[in-house]
């Protein structure tokens, strides 16, 4: 039976690897192929070891592309999401979790149904909405959503950890006289810290990544994010493959880093969330 079982694990293993290069080959083909020419990418049958090794494409994306300014508008829109999401996303979970008022559950239900809604029904009627007010081409309609609450998942996540808080420290809270808000940033905001990393760094790859909204609102080049920016290196006839694909790689860079770091509290927060209530 023990070597039935090591037999199945090793398998499950290989299983896993095969799949897990399978998955990481796009990556792997980007970044063999920044360190490449033109001519050197299209060699058939392909070289997946460069040679030689061109370091001169990450020089030519620094100083002939607009690549730093388009980081720095990345950064500016991610840094007001995730402090919008937070700020009110918790804000609402608290209140669908913590406190008891009318129609709560059946408002949260309401809201759980617009997860279910695709984001292509309400891109016209959101974008003249948005139009009317005249705040296309600009960042106000990436940004104030973040506001109101975010995304329905985040509220979701962070009401499930809120959930498992115990009831009776608002309770002794209250009884000591300590207000709802108080209650909240004082008590139960610290307690649920690792769901609100999980959230963070979530909205930090959904915002980064974000390509549709950000290409519908922004016209500027000036106001480019990374995605929008990447997109324009693209020519109309031809492409200078070996500088979108260095690109694509310091673009990507962040995402992979945050992840790497991230992906402890990613898995242990949304273990810890449960599916109470």
């Amino acid at each position: 039976m023990k070597k039935k079982h090591l037999v199945g694990k090793i398998l499950l293993y290989l299983f896993l690897i095969c799949f897990a290069f399978i998955a990481i080959l796009p990556f792997l083909w980007m970044v063999r192929s920044s360190f490449m020419t033109l001519k050197q990418i299209f060699v058939m049958p392909p070289e997946w070891i460069p040679d030689p090794w061109t370091f001169s494409n990450y020089k030519d994306v620094a100083t002939k592309t607009s690549i730093f300014s388009y980081f720095g508008n990345s950064i500016y829109l991610v840094f007001m999401n995730i402090v919008g999401v937070l700020l009110t996303g918790s804000m609402a979970a608290y209140a669908f979790s913590r406190v008891r008022w009318r129609g709560r559950d059946k408002i949260f239900a309401l809201l759980l149904t617009s997860m279910m809604l695709p984001s292509a029904v309400t891109l016209i009627p959101v974008y003249i909405g948005w139009s009317k007010l005249g705040l296309v081409d600009t960042y106000a309609p990436l940004i104030i959503p973040a506001f109101l609450g975010g995304c329905a998942y985040n509220i979701f996540l962070l009401r499930q950890f809120f959930l498992t808080i115990p009831r009776e420290l608002d309770e002794a809270a209250l009884v000591d006289g300590a207000s709802r808000f108080r209650i909240y940033w004082n008590i139960d905001l610290p307690l649920a810290a690792s769901a609100m990393i999980v959230v963070g760094l979530l909205d930090f790859m959904s915002t980064w990544n974000d390509f549709l909204p950000q290409m519908l609102y922004i016209n500027t080049m000036d106001r480019y994010t990374v995605a929008v920016g990447l997109q324009n290196l693209l020519g109309k006839y031809s492409s200078k493959w070996n500088i979108v694909l260095t690109a694509s790689v310091i673009v990507s860079l962040p995402c992979v880093i945050v992840f790497l770091f991230g992906q402890k509290h990613i898995i242990g927060g949304i273990a810890m969330t449960g599916i109470k209530g």
